[in-house]
């Protein structure tokens, strides 16, 4: 109880609550304005948050991250357009009911189910937080090492028909990593006896270059899109009665949010696919998915809903990020100096409920704000692309500028920036890089401490938690193998009978 008491203390500031509404509101705005995203927008903000108190600026950020895919409904319902890339399963069932005049209803299931899965997801944080109180001391600096190498495996591998380019991506942010002062001897590595590259590749300048000028570049570009919009008038907060018929499909898909965010690397896009087919398998009208069926649009929304939170346990229990947004939190967390990490749950555990509170407020909050501005954020939709392309680049040359004052680092990042245009074109995926520098930098501290009490390989794995884990890296890279073997020999099959066929 004392916990809880020093929790609400720590979230319950003016600052902190500013921050929060802030945040909250400004994720759905972004979120809503399709091809922005909250990579883009966390990017941007990041430097400014250096600035602040740590709760305060985790909890801008947080904002961010837990709401711009309430938002990004909004034109997946209405124009068939994404906010965020997590909503476009969103788009199969929601702009069909558009089309038959049922825009209204299809947002207010959209916001219900969303709300629905973050709440869920949060209770389960709660739940979970003894657990993992209990569990984070037995994690040493071995057991760290290899669950941040699992979570780069997972990540690679769920770049289905990627793989080798994610890992060689993840490879070149494990290389960034590397360059500058090495800590223990002090030479330096991938320096060509540039200064600048003396104190390293800053991993803000690099999430600014990759998110938001590639996509300030993009959007410069493209040539400016009027939509269309359709009319969309009554109160949105009858889905949340309307939830209730769906309540099975709301549980489950909530439920494949918190397994997947747990786990680095999945997140919202297996949970989606899981629950979008459990509902489809089981719905009493299967033909109608794809069409307007209202029970796709609440398997999708409750389940991406539900991710943000369930991806704060690796984040903070074991300091792993599984995807780029939350590597901008880790990076957040550590200009604040606040480590996460096993030592984050035993001394600074009402700092963690801190935190879990405000990702309840921040839900509270968007479905408060939701069913009150729908009207004035279809308009935002309207903003030319082109004028939001220059202010991304304005804003993000600036916050740049602001954390050393250095043009240098602009330079660096508009070649970032660059590099993530190319990426973009070649339709390969950027987070490896972020999650590579991130991950990378932690597994090399981490080795080096492990091996300083390790004789041989076998000492390495002779823990519990560490064998467990490893068993787990060995399993994952067998089942691909075996995956990818067997996908091979039927394709050499059916082109057999092919043949013969023919």
């Amino acid at each position: 109880m004392d916990i809880l008491f020093s929790s609400l203390s720590i979230i319950a500031r003016p600052d902190a609550i500013l921050a929060l509404l802030v945040g909250s509101i400004g994720g759905v705005v972004v979120g809503s304005l399709p091809g922005v995203g909250a990579a883009v927008a966390i990017a941007i903000l990041l430097p400014a948050t250096f600035s602040l108190e740590p709760i305060v600026g985790i909890t801008a950020l947080l904002g961010i991250y837990g709401s711009s895919m309430f938002g990004g409904a909004i034109p997946a319902i209405l124009i068939n357009t994404p906010g965020t890339p997590v909503n476009a399963l969103t788009t199969y069932d929601g702009f069909p009911m558009t089309r038959r005049s049922e825009g209204r209803r299809a947002l207010s299931l959209a916001y219900s189910a969303s709300f629905f899965g973050g709440v869920f997801s949060i209770l389960c944080l709660i739940l979970l937080a003894p657990v993992l109180a209990s569990i984070a001391p037995m994690f040493g600096a071995r057991e760290i090492f290899l669950a941040a190498l699992l979570g780069i495996i997972l990540v690679t591998l769920t770049h289905r028909g990627q793989i080798m380019s994610a890992a060689m991506l993840a490879g070149f942010g494990i290389f960034l990593s590397t360059v500058g002062l090495e800590s223990t001897a002090l030479t330096q590595r991938y320096t060509f006896d540039l200064t600048f590259l003396a104190s390293g590749i800053d991993l803000i300048v690099v999430v600014i270059g990759l998110f938001a000028l590639s996509q300030g570049f993009v959007l410069l570009v493209r040539p400016d899109t009027s939509y269309s919009l359709p009319a969309v008038s009554g109160r949105f907060i009858q889905g949340l009665a309307e939830l209730l018929q769906f309540k099975r499909i709301a549980a489950f898909a909530s439920s494949c949010g918190v397994v997947c965010g747990m786990v680095p690397g999945v997140g919202e896009f297996m949970s989606q696919f899981l629950s979008y087919s459990y509902a489809q398998r089981t719905s009493k009208t299967p033909e109608l998915f794809g069409k307007g069926n209202p029970e796709g649009i609440v398997a999708s929304e409750a389940a991406n809903n539900s991710v943000p939170a369930a991806a704060m346990i690796p984040l903070l229990a074991l300091g792993i990020p599984g995807e780029e947004l939350t590597a901008m939190m880790l990076a957040v967390f550590y200009v604040h100096n606040v480590i996460p990490g096993p030592q984050l749950f035993q001394h600074q555990m009402d700092f963690v409920l801190a935190l879990y509170i405000a990702l309840l407020l921040l839900n509270v909050l968007v479905i408060i704000f939701l069913m009150f501005s729908t009207d004035l954020l279809m308009q935002v939709m309207r903003i030319p692309s082109r004028f939001l392309g220059m202010m991304i680049l304005t804003f993000s040359l600036i916050g740049v500028y602001s954390l050393r004052n250095s043009l240098t680092d602009c330079a660096v990042a508009a070649a970032f920036g660059v590099f993530g245009v190319i990426l973009r074109r070649l339709e390969l995926p950027t987070s490896p890089i972020i999650l590579g520098i991130v991950l990378g930098r932690l597994m090399e501290d981490k080795l080096r401490t492990a091996m300083a009490r390790v004789k041989t390989p076998f000492e390495f794995i002779d823990r519990p938690i560490a064998f467990i884990l490893f068993v787990m890296i060995v399993l994952v890279i067998g089942l691909h193998i075996y995956t990818v073997v067997r996908a091979r020999r039927q394709q050499r099959e059916s082109r057999t009978e092919t043949v013969l066929d023919a």
